[in-house]
């Protein structure tokens, strides 16, 4: 399945694809680009830039921060993975305070849902 990109998105997904947060560059580095699958780093689908995506797994895994737990990112989370649902793709959602703290038990979950 090919996916939707909103073109508008490509210098902004470039530019935190380069920033990386230190718990997405944990995940990135330790444990998803020695999978033997291929993730990409913030890919757009749709309208929206995903962290991590496998496109043969239809998998997404989203850190969560802070602003994620506030009212507005709330709904706004759920709309997305809405969205990302809808276009038949399953979607984890790992808070930055889990991959400090639970590392292994994160990598376990990624690799159950593959």
């Amino acid at each position: 399945m090919q996916l939707e990109q909103n073109k508008a998105l490509l210098t902004n997904a470039r530019n935190l694809r380069k920033g990386m947060t230190k718990e997405e560059r944990k995940l990135w580095y330790t444990f998803l680009c020695k999978l033997p699958v291929r993730f990409r780093r913030q890919q757009i689908i749709g309208n929206y830039i995903v962290d991590f995506y496998c496109h043969s797994r239809g998998l997404v895994i989203e850190l969560d921060g802070s602003q994620h737990f506030e009212d507005k990112g709330k709904q706004a989370d759920l709309e997305r993975d809405a969205y990302l649902r809808g276009l038949g793709l399953s979607v984890l959602r790992y808070s930055n305070l889990d991959v400090n703290r639970n590392f292994r038990g994160i990598c376990e979950d990624i690799l159950q849902h593959m």
